[in-house]
C-alpha cells in the first residue's frame, strides 16, 4: 500500500483539512460544507458504479434521511449534529436494506430507471402528506455538537463545516479500504462478467446489494447534513433533478478515485457559483459546457488525471524465451 494513501495518512489529510476550515474566508465555509454533502452522496454512486450499476434514484435516501433526521430532532429533541449524521445514515442504510435486494437482480438501465421511479414515488407521496409540510416542507432548529450551542454564525459554519468534512473523509477512507479488499475486486468482477462471478460460487446479486446499502448509507447521512446546512427540508430532496446532480458528480470524477470525487464536488459547487454570480441567466449552459469538456478531454474522470497511468507490463515468460532463442 502506498504510503501516500495508507489510512492512517488518510486521517492526517481529514484533520488538515478540517483545520484548514480556521483561515479560509466565511463564505467558502458553507461551499465546502455543500460539496462535501454532495460529495458523500457521489461517492456511493461511485461504490455501486463498480459494479455496472449507476443509480438515478439516490434522492430516495438522501431525502429518506433528511426526513428521519427532521422526525426524530422534533420528537425527541436530538439536535447533536454527529447523533444526526448516524441517525441519517442508519434510515438510509435502512431503507436500501429493504429495497436493495428487491433490484439487485436488475442491470443496466433498467436498474436506474427503477431507482428513479422509487425516488419519483417517494417525492409524490411527500408532496401530499401534510403532516410532513407537504411541498413547503418544514423547518427544524439548529444543530449542537456534544452539547455546545453555536451562536456565532462564523463558528457555526465552522462546526458544520468540521462534521461534513469528517464524515466524508471516514466515507472517503472506509471506501479506498474496500475498492483495495477482496470484496471490491469482486465488484469490478460483477461487472465485467456477472456469470462468470456466479460459476465461481459468489453469489452477484449480494454483492450489488451489500454495494447499494453500502451507497443508500452514504445518502442518508449526506441528507442528514444537508439538513442542518440548510435547517429545512421539503420533497426537493427526493426529486429527479436531485439525484441528477448527484450522478454528474460522480460522472466527473469517475470510478478511479476516490479523492476525484471530492475534487469534482468542490469543482461544481465553485462552478455553480461564480458562474451564477457572473451569468445569473445562463448559469446551466456553463455547467453543461464544463461538464461535456469533462468528457471530451478526461472521459475517464477526472480520477484518471493521477490515476490513469497503467503499470508497464512486464513481458511473458514465453515472449522472453522466444526471444532468448531468435537471439542466439
Amino acid at each position: 500500500m502506498k504510503y501516500a494513501t495508507h489510512p492512517l495518512a488518510l486521517v492526517g489529510v481529514v484533520v488538515l483539512a478540517v483545520l484548514f476550515g480556521r483561515i479560509i474566508p466565511a463564505w467558502t465555509l458553507s461551499l465546502a460544507t455543500v460539496a462535501a454533502s454532495k460529495a458523500l452522496v457521489a461517492l456511493g454512486i461511485v461504490v455501486l458504479a463498480r459494479t455496472g450499476n449507476v443509480s438515478f434514484g439516490q434522492g430516495l435516501f438522501y431525502a429518506g434521511g433528511g426526513y428521519g433526521v427532521a422526525l426524530i430532532a422534533i420528537t425527541f429533541g436530538v439536535t447533536d449534529a454527529v447523533a444526526q449524521v448516524l441517525i441519517g445514515a442508519v434510515f438510509g442504510g435502512l431503507l436500501g436494506l429493504i429495497i436493495g435486494p428487491l433490484i439487485a437482480r436488475y442491470t443496466g438501465i433498467f436498474f436506474g430507471m427503477l431507482t428513479l421511479a422509487l425516488s419519483m414515488v417517494l417525492y409524490g407521496a411527500l408532496v401530499k402528506t401534510t403532516i410532513l409540510g407537504g411541498s413547503d416542507g418544514f423547518n427544524v432548529g439548529r444543530p449542537t455538537l456534544f452539547g455546545a450551542v453555536f451562536n456565532d454564525p462564523r463558528e457555526a459554519d465552522f462546526m458544520l463545516y468540521a462534521v461534513s468534512i469528517v464524515a466524508t473523509g471516514l466515507a472517503g477512507i472506509f471506501a479506498t479500504i474496500l475498492f483495495r479488499s477482496q470484496f471490491g475486486l469482486t465488484s469490478l468482477a460483477v461487472r465485467e462478467n456477472n456469470l462468470r462471478v456466479e460459476y465461481l460460487g459468489t453469489s452477484a446479486n449480494r454483492i450489488v446489494t451489500i454495494n447499494f446499502v453500502i451507497a443508500a448509507t452514504f445518502a442518508g447521512a449526506s441528507g442528514a447534513l444537508a439538513l442542518m446546512a440548510q435547517r429545512h427540508i421539503d420533497p426537493e430532496f427526493a426529486y429527479w433533478t436531485t439525484s441528477g446532480e448527484f450522478v454528474f458528480v460522480a460522472v466527473l470524477a469517475g470510478t478511479q478515485s476516490v479523492a476525484a470525487v471530492f475534487v469534482s464536488a468542490l469543482a461544481l459547487e465553485l462552478v455553480r457559483s461564480f458562474s451564477n454570480l457572473y451569468l445569473p441567466n445562463t448559469w446551466q449552459l456553463v455547467l453543461g459546457v464544463f461538464l461535456l469538456a469533462v468528457i471530451l478531454f478526461l472521459p475517464r474522470g477526472i480520477g484518471s488525471l493521477w490515476s490513469g497511468k497503467k503499470p508497464k507490463a512486464s513481458p511473458r515468460p514465453d515472449a522472453a524465451i522466444a526471444e532468448k532463442g531468435s537471439a542466439s
